[in-house]
């Protein structure tokens, strides 16, 4: 059976594309807990799951959350999909959309936490980082109020943008971390890696890490330049083969 074959089976996996979605909300907008995990515990939701091994990672050191990986790729997150199906967990779902519909998909306050892990930094491209003000100013719509944001990343530009656009704005810091390897900086949530993660590290490349409560002002981007990550200007295929592994 195909990898799409059995995600169509999988009772803890949503597919609603963007034709799907195009104007409409989805049926479980607002009725995550009491339809589809079937309890009142929080959600946390990793955006752009890859292959969901932080998703799963997650929901076994925190069975009193619910988690909800997201992203467009089935192929790429029918693992995830199977291994939480193989290991019992029944604190873990899998939604395949465009992250640009997510607000269709969860009602105000209905998320208490966002997971960014290692998220293309697209140094050329505001609007698309993951952490700009267009998608912070997305998740505030489901999000509750005092909601946290977390980001994981080997990207300094990425770590810097997103640090620079947190102090502009005043936002509510929970945690700073240049580097997680650093002695105490290190925890249970922050030791899940994955294979995307392995292979930065394999090239002495450090892992930095930051959490935040977004207010609900009106947010403006930092006005300041950030240099590239230089190492992100190798060729298409040495790219591409880490890419394969998230």
């Amino acid at each position: 059976m195909s990898k799409f074959a059995d995600m169509e089976t999988f009772e803890h996996v949503v597919q609603a594309p963007y034709g799907a979605l195009y104007a409409d909300s989805h049926p479980l907008k607002g009725k995550w807990r009491s339809d589809f995990f079937k309890n009142d515990r929080p959600i946390v939701l990793e955006l752009g799951c890859g292959k969901g091994e932080y998703t799963v990672g997650l929901a076994r050191k925190c069975p009193e959350k619910n988690f909800i990986g997201i992203d467009i790729k089935g192929a790429r997150m029918w693992q995830g999909a199977k291994d939480s199906l193989e290991l019992g967990l029944k604190n873990v779902g899998f939604l395949r959309t465009n992250i640009e519909l997510i607000d269709r998909f969860f009602e105000a306050g209905e998320v208490d936490e966002i997971w960014l892990t290692f998220p293309d930094p697209q140094m050329k491209k505001v609007r698309k980082r993951l952490t700009s003000t267009r998608f912070i100013d997305s998740y505030r719509e489901f999000l509750r109020e005092d909601g946290i944001i977390h980001l994981k990343t080997d990207s300094a530009f990425l770590f810097t943008y997103t640090c620079e656009l947190i102090n502009t704005n005043h936002l509510e810091v929970i945690a700073m971390i240049d580097d997680i390897d650093e002695p105490g900086r290190m925890d249970d949530l922050l030791a899940i890696q994955t294979y995307y993660e392995q292979q930065w590290r394999s090239r002495g490349i450090t892992i930095k890490y930051v959490a935040f409560r977004p207010h609900r002002n009106e947010l403006v981007e930092p006005e300041v330049e950030i240099e590239y990550d230089a190492y992100r200007s190798f060729g298409r295929n040495k790219r591409t083969e880490l890419d394969q592994g998230k």
